[in-house]
């Protein structure tokens, strides 16, 4: 349950100049330049040790291919070592003191397209499961680290790196400071849509963007039907894909497959708006798999439920995700909510602007889960040395950025984060010394896990899909 709050009306909220002001001294307490500090503690928790813990609560036969995804390259490592980051920027430098609803696991491949309730097409965060009140800071640093990662992943020089670096800083900032002065109505509903993007593109670019759009408006739950079922009989099942998609007949616990779904969905049924209950209840279930996802969330419980409506053409495919504790939870203040499913979908309703339709949340057997349809017009850059126009990597981190802050106003205090950021390049120069210190821990990390593989202190999946 959550934790009842005492709500009253402002009588007196200080104007956005007092606010910026209040920003600003900040720095006195902690100047700007120190946010490039980063040096590993010297009590630094084995970072190997630290996955091991998370593999405690994950299901075992899965855990090695989770080793197995986080080793192709260093830039996956640290999509699947937020815990790590999380207590490397708990103990490397203090912060302004300044609390957004942080997405806690904020890098470069953690945004994407989707659609609105509308069936419009926005950018924004499409990753929440480690989201929680914490600060601005450290998501503004571990996607600026993810950035000198993923460009040297992609082959990019330590120039152009720098550059996509200094770029999103300079959109964070600009963008802040304008959300600063919106009415709070307005701040609340604005979106980055497809339109705002194209504005800032080039001619070229822009084709680059209509090609992603596109793809987008075709990943509907048609297209899963087709990609991811098979006609059986005269009724579509989902495809088995061994081990990363499998029908199960009981949970780990020894639960019917059945019965523990119904527990889940019976439970995320009470979460939905009267209006989507609505809707659900015309749709029933007609398969049910677990699918592996991600980097850092292999081995987290997940299922993907097929549901049909009218007709096999009506098809509905939702996620459940099992949500644990966040890997910020451990430094800063515990989660308001007792189920971690709430936690993800709150912080996201509160950050995302427009969230899914059917994002609620469930439990089963002890076990926490949020659900959201899983596919609906999505898309997203594709990280792949082979297809990516390295060059527009500045473009993109900035675009990155702009939805940070975006996220970060609505949760927090845009004047008071601007005031502190200010106009010039100081964060960017600090921020740029943090990015390649901590790409290079990253290496350093990777190179562990790598030896821990050797040596057989862990188990990794011997072929990966």
């Amino acid at each position: 349950m959550k934790k009842e709050s005492s709500y009253e009306l402002t009588k007196e909220r200080p104007s956005v100049e007092q606010r910026i002001a209040k920003g600003k001294s900040l720095r006195n307490k902690f100047p700007r330049a120190k946010q490039g500090n980063y040096k590993p503690a010297p009590d630094r928790a084995d970072p190997v040790a630290i996955l091991e813990e998370q593999g405690k609560s994950r299901l075992p036969d899965l855990v090695p291919i989770r080793y197995a995804r986080m080793l192709t390259s260093p830039f996956a490592f640290l999509r699947g070592a937020a815990a790590i980051m999380a207590a490397d920027l708990a103990a490397s430098a203090p912060t302004s003191g300044i609390v957004v609803q942080a997405c806690g696991d904020m890098h470069v491949a953690n945004f994407g397209i989707f659609a609105s309730a509308e069936r419009n097409l926005i950018f924004g965060i499409n990753d929440f499961d480690e989201t929680l009140p914490g600060p601005w800071e450290w998501d503004l640093k571990r996607l600026v680290a993810s950035i000198v990662a993923s460009g040297r992943f992609l082959g990019a020089s330590e120039n152009l790196c720098e550059k996509a670096v200094r770029a999103a800083v300079s959109s964070y900032r600009n963008r802040m400071k304008e959300f600063a002065y919106k009415g709070n109505m307005e701040l609340w509903y604005t979106i980055i849509t497809e339109k705002d993007i194209l504005q800032t593109l080039t001619p070229a670019n822009r084709k680059r963007m209509k090609k992603i759009t596109d793809k987008a408006r075709e990943r509907t739950h048609m297209q899963v039907l087709g990609k991811m079922t098979d006609l059986v009989g005269d009724q579509y099942r989902l495809r088995v894909n061994a081990p990363f998609i499998v029908r199960e007949t009981h949970t780990q616990l020894g639960r019917p497959i059945e019965e523990a779904l119904d527990l889940v969905l019976k439970s995320y049924f009470t979460s939905l708006a009267d209006d989507r209950k609505y809707l659900l209840q015309h749709y029933q279930i007609t398969d049910v798999a677990r699918k592996i996802v991600g980097v850092g969330s292999v081995g987290t419980r997940c299922w993907i439920v097929f549901l049909t409506g009218n007709s096999s053409n009506d098809p509905l495919f939702l996620q459940v995700k099992e949500a644990q504790r966040s890997v910020l939870e451990p430094f800063v203040n515990k989660s308001i909510y007792s189920n971690h499913g709430q936690r993800v979908v709150a912080g996201q309703r509160l950050i995302q602007g427009a969230p899914d339709i059917f994002l609620g949340w469930g439990e089963m057997d002890g076990f926490q889960f949020y659900i959201r349809q899983l596919r609906d017009m999505k898309g997203g850059v594709e990280f792949d040395p082979e297809k990516v126009k390295i060059q527009n990597l500045p473009q993109y981190s900035a675009l990155c950025a702009w939805s940070l802050a975006l996220a970060h106003a609505k949760s927090g205090d845009a004047a008071m984060i601007t005031g502190y950021v200010g106009n010039s390049e100081e964060l960017d120069n600090a921020m740029v010394q943090f990015s390649f210190a901590y790409a290079d821990q990253t290496e350093k990390d990777h190179r562990a896990l790598a030896a821990a593989a050797r040596n057989g202190r862990i188990q990794v999946a011997s072929a990966e899909g």
